[in-house]
């Protein structure tokens, strides 16, 4: 999906899809794609109406090994190292219409609708994320000691991790009952997700992601010097979590969404 120029403002995209007969031949560049350098093949969004902005997109299912199809490099990111990350290009890329998605044009709706999806699942991770390091912190703060007492024992630091902890139970709450509310209207009622379901996602996004980094920048913090060692786990948590702010539509997408859904 994402382009150089175009990430979270997906009708933005500038890579097209031309049908030619029995085929389509697609031209363009793709950026920031999980395992794009190993992949046997990518599901890829572009233009097939470009005229018609974010209602002019279709989904192809596309086979790395195909002609006009390059990885242009792997991109040295931040943190989620184990994960590849590539810049691919499509130059003259001739594949079967046969190899389209769904219907031709509605790209950019299934796109959304998994966007929800995606949204939700990791506001859950994020938040199982923040209970696992705030445990892993109080466990080095039990063994580590300074000025003559295991520094978990310092004021300063309980109130910082009962807070905290308090923060996170509401977040869960509040994206367990959204999963209520997804699972009802997709599963149950078997029908789209209503504005009000999309909007308190983007909602738990919102409050998720920026939890998510205090809780790691905290939990830092409290290892000391020894946070800033790749030997500890929560200098990898730090560098990965960032990730959760701006992948799935950054924090600032999720407030203009909510901000038109709540007609601002």
């Amino acid at each position: 999906m994402s382009e150089p120029a175009a990430g979270s403002d997906v009708a933005g995209i500038k890579t097209v899809a031309r049908k030619d007969g029995d085929d389509y031949v697609i031209n363009g560049q793709k950026t920031f794609i999980t395992n794009g350098t190993r992949a046997d093949f990518i599901t890829l969004l572009a233009k097939t109406n470009p005229e018609a902005g974010a209602h002019g997109c279709s989904f192809f299912l596309v086979p790395t090994k195909t002609k006009g199809f390059t990885v242009s490099k792997a991109l040295k990111k931040i943190g989620n190292k184990s994960s590849d990350t590539a810049e691919l290009f499509f130059e003259d890329m001739r594949i079967p219409a046969r190899y389209r998605l769904g219907e031709e044009n509605m790209g950019f709706m299934y796109l959304m609708q998994n966007f929800q999806t995606e949204r939700l699942i990791a506001s859950a991770s994020a938040v199982a994320g923040g209970f696992y390091m705030i445990e892993d912190a109080m466990a080095y703060g039990r063994e580590r000691s300074a000025f003559g007492k295991p520094i978990i024992k310092r004021e300063v630091w309980q109130h910082k991790f009962v807070d905290l902890l308090t923060r996170l139970e509401s977040a869960r709450a509040y994206v367990y009952m959204t999963v209520d509310r997804y699972n009802e209207e997709k599963h149950v009622k078997k029908g789209p997700l209503s504005m009000e379901t999309v909007k308190h996602i983007s909602m738990c996004k919102i409050l998720v992601g920026d939890l998510a980094s205090e809780v790691t920048d905290t939990c830092l913090q409290f290892h000391g010097g020894w946070g800033y060692i790749e030997d500890f786990p929560i200098a990898r948590a730090w560098r990965d979590q960032r990730l959760f702010r701006i992948g799935g539509g950054t924090t600032e997408t999720m407030k203009y969404y909510v901000a038109k859904i709540l007609g601002m």
